[in-house]
């Protein structure tokens, strides 16, 4: 049988907005034996989310990963997703992150509740690695950081949270957006997207201000050069001994027996034998010794 390594990362949570919480970082799932054979797969790159919307679910063959949580608006809890999203601010109570899938992703953090002083902020989205950070009183949470992957020789970190927002008239700071493609929140103006293709979560909104997107997921696979040739992929590469094929929108894998001649110790062998088992004619090698 056969082996490739697979990474399969979903779309982003999109940012809450009115001190919204981050978008979750979209499902990270990574198998680095996963059976292969010569035949077509369907590739499915999920999309980021938009405001307070789950980000959609990246799938190749019987690896789903599970779209980013969606960020609070205010006085909101978290969406739950592949990492949850951070909790929105404001209200009289704090407001939950959601919650992730476990072994893709962690909860968002949670959303902090206005004073007499202050209207609270959102939480950070949950990344791949670690749980979002929870909003204060005036400063939102940070988003939590994704995970590094070297699948094609470089190493890049995917599925970070996205920053929760804050109300900068009382002098709220946003929080930033994790490693791994997370969108900055804002106090002030739009928040930041989600990079596209990491599977990064939204930023949350300040007080009327714009939320950032989810940013969509992708798809590697890298096979063993000697066994396969292929067809598809928006991108291909080679890293040592595999052949990587990166997908950043939907489509088909088809992998195909390569017309390698394989051998026997470094010698090809070729035998016609007969009825009775008995060899008639046997071709031992390419020089021509038997």
């Amino acid at each position: 049988m056969s082996s490739a390594k697979v990474l399969v990362v979903a779309g982003g949570g999109g940012g809450g907005h009115n001190r919204g919480g981050g978008g979750g970082a979209g499902g990270v799932l990574y198998d680095s034996a996963f059976t292969v054979t010569a035949q077509a797969y369907t590739v499915t790159i999920g999309a980021g989310g938009g405001i307070s919307t789950q980000g959609s679910d990246s799938v190749f063959s019987t690896l789903t990963a599970t779209g980013g949580g969606s960020g609070a608006g205010a006085v909101e809890t978290g969406g739950n997703g592949g990492s949850g999203g951070g909790g929105g601010g404001a209200g009289g109570s704090t407001q939950s992150g959601g919650t992730g899938v476990s072994g893709q992703g962690y909860a968002g953090g949670t959303g902090a509740p206005q004073t007499s002083s202050y209207n609270g902020s959102g939480g950070g989205g949950g990344g791949a690695s670690e749980v979002g950070g929870n909003g204060g009183t005036t400063n939102a949470g940070n988003g939590g950081d994704g995970v590094a992957n070297s699948i094609t020789g470089s190493s890049v970190y995917y599925g970070g949270g996205g920053g929760g927002g804050a109300e900068n008239e009382v002098g709220g700071t946003a929080g930033t957006g994790g490693l791994g493609g997370g969108g900055d929140g804002t106090s002030s103006g739009t928040a930041e997207s989600g990079t596209a293709n990491t599977g990064g979560g939204g930023g949350g909104a300040g007080n009327a201000e714009t939320y950032g997107s989810g940013g969509s997921g992708i798809v590697i696979i890298a096979y063993t050069t000697a066994e396969f040739n292929h067809t598809g992929g928006n991108s291909t590469g080679t890293n040592g001994s595999e052949t990587w094929v990166k997908f950043t929108s939907s489509g088909t894998l088809t992998l195909t027996g390569s017309s390698n001649i394989k051998s026997i110790n470094g010698l090809a062998k070729a035998s016609i034998k007969s009825r009775n088992g008995l060899a008639i004619a046997s071709i031992k090698s390419i020089n021509g010794l038997s």
